[in-house]
């Protein structure tokens, strides 16, 4: 499989002697090594043709991180067919960033080298181009899945954020951030949107519209657009998931990113509400897999363990669901099933994402289309889909203000 970057199979560097990567290859220190290639003689007439007719163009860098956040990327890249779409891994910059990385602290976020690696295949599978850290070029837009760290090189772009999925609860961690001025990324998902940094915020529904405004958002960039993966849950009942009518527990990787858990008794309580019914865990994706198959062993004897599986397909086959603070609880309440979280239900009915038929990823792409051609963007969702564009230019004929 090769994708031609800049005229090169493999990679490419641009006039400022930047690597370009294309789909399968990473960045150094990943699993996959890179190896430079010439390309053509740049002052040839056919790379100055070539050069010429991708500045003409828009470019963006999408900046990825976990699975979700990086298919949530591609959902809405697809819809920017008139764009050249570079994506990149998570990543951050600063002294601080850099200490705590050499120790080891990152190891297990979307800035370690693990889900880096699992976003860097998945960009392969897909054939998407990567520009690791987006080095290769200044971009007409940049989309973040997340602004915790806003890195300094996407600072003076046009920068749209969005929502990932849930965020997480406002603990002593958020007030001291808020208060002290920490970084933010050390209150993890709670501080979401409070870089200021960014032009447009897409949001998941008009409940986390009023959640980020209450925490200081301005309501001028949010645009309610609904989030990709989240959107049309009804599919998620047509899978070949073999199991029926059981208690689906989703774990947390809260132990893995630093956060206090009694997993011991979160089992015994699942257990509790299950109540005899068959029970499956289905473990995080980032959880360290052989100590969390030991405790459910241990504490639920005789329950099921899934370290991999379509979390979806599970929850559309279960009748309870149990989490504590994860963003599957949204699916289980689009689906109607009894779900037990640590957050209030009530409050998680009022913040559950739009369900649009899966339209959330065309939504943002025309909120980024308008957003590049410096036309407004319009604010309700429904004026979002149906904007008709320009076949050519890609610029909205009509924009309802």
């Amino acid at each position: 499989m090769s994708i031609p970057v800049n005229g090169a199979d493999n990679g490419s560097k641009d006039g400022a002697g930047t690597l370009v990567f294309r789909a399968g290859i990473s960045a150094p220190g990943y699993e996959i090594a890179a190896e430079p290639h010439p390309g053509p003689d740049a002052s040839s007439p056919a790379v100055i043709g070539t050069h010429h007719r991708q500045r003409m163009r828009p470019s963006i860098l999408f900046i990825c991180g976990s699975i979700n956040q990086t298919s949530q990327m591609h959902a809405i890249a697809q819809h920017l067919p008139e764009c050249d779409c570079y994506f990149s891994p998570y990543y951050a910059d600063g002294l601080f960033i850099e200490v705590i990385r050499r120790i080891g602290l990152t190891k297990s976020t979307v800035m370690g080298p693990k889900l880096a690696s699992r976003c860097l295949a998945y960009l392969r599978t897909h054939d998407l181009q990567v520009d690791h850290e987006g080095r290769s070029r200044h971009y007409d837009l940049v989309v973040t899945c997340s602004d915790l760290v806003v890195p300094r090189n996407v600072r003076g772009s046009k920068l749209i954020l969005v929502q990932e999925g849930m965020t997480d609860p406002e603990n002593l961690m958020y007030h001291l951030v808020r208060a002290l001025r920490l970084p933010r990324y050390l209150a993890s998902t709670s501080t979401t949107g409070l870089s200021h940094a960014y032009d447009y915020f897409c949001v998941a529904s008009d409940g986390y519209r009023e959640h980020f405004v209450r925490k200081g958002v301005s309501p001028d960039t949010i645009r309610v657009t609904g989030i990709p993966n989240f959107d049309n849950c009804r599919t998620f009942a047509e899978n070949d998931f073999p199991h029926r009518g059981y208690v689906l527990v989703a774990t947390s990787d809260a132990r893995e990113t630093f956060k206090l858990e009694n997993r011991k008794r979160f089992i015994l309580d699942c257990v509790a509400i299950a109540d005899g019914r068959p029970m499956i865990f289905k473990l995080h994706p980032n959880e360290n897999v052989q100590r969390a198959t030991r405790e459910v062993q241990r504490w639920a004897p005789g329950a099921r363990v899934f370290a991999t599986g379509n979390t979806n397909h599970m929850i559309a086959n279960c009748d309870v669901l149990i989490t504590k603070y994860s963003s599957v609880v949204f699916v289980g309440l689009a689906l109607g099933r009894e779900v037990h979280s640590y957050f209030d239900i009530g409050e998680l009915r009022r913040l559950a994402p739009m369900q649009n038929d899966g339209s959330s990823g065309r939504a943002i792409a025309e909120v980024c289309r308008c957003h590049i051609n410096d036309v407004p963007v319009p604010e309700r969702f429904e004026d979002l889909v149906r904007t008709q564009k320009h076949a050519a230019t890609g610029i909205p004929q009509e924009v309802v203000r």
